[in-house]
């Protein structure tokens, strides 16, 4: 992504991209995930999951650019609300709310 996006020897087009420009794909790209779920055509699936990675790929690269954060953070991230939401998993913690009791604390603490 960083060849595609370099502006002396990459893609204009992927060169002139942003995050609102690119947003309308990336929905596209989990409808169309979806619809191979629900036909459950697996190599449909596999097909549109890459593309959905394309574009996760895409806007953390993006905000890498901006000097916001890079794809590692992202993984990161996501690595440690795993861990966070499954403490009966991942720690000693006894199954307790579940993830949606979780997820909504969370957005509490940031609000």
């Amino acid at each position: 992504m960083a060849r595609l996006r370099d502006p002396a020897r990459g893609c204009p087009w992927d060169v002139a991209q942003d995050f609102a420009s690119i947003a309308p794909y990336t929905i596209e790209e989990a409808y169309e995930v979806a619809d191979a779920i629900d036909r459950g055509d697996m190599a449909a699936l596999r097909d549109e999951l890459g593309d959905l990675q394309l574009q996760v790929v895409y806007h953390a690269r993006m905000a890498e650019e901006a000097g916001a954060f890079d794809l590692a953070e992202v993984i990161a991230g996501i690595a440690d609300k795993m861990v966070r939401r499954h403490p009966h998993v991942f720690g000693d913690g006894e199954p307790g709310p579940g993830w949606e009791a979780l997820k909504a604390a969370e957005r509490a603490g940031h609000a």
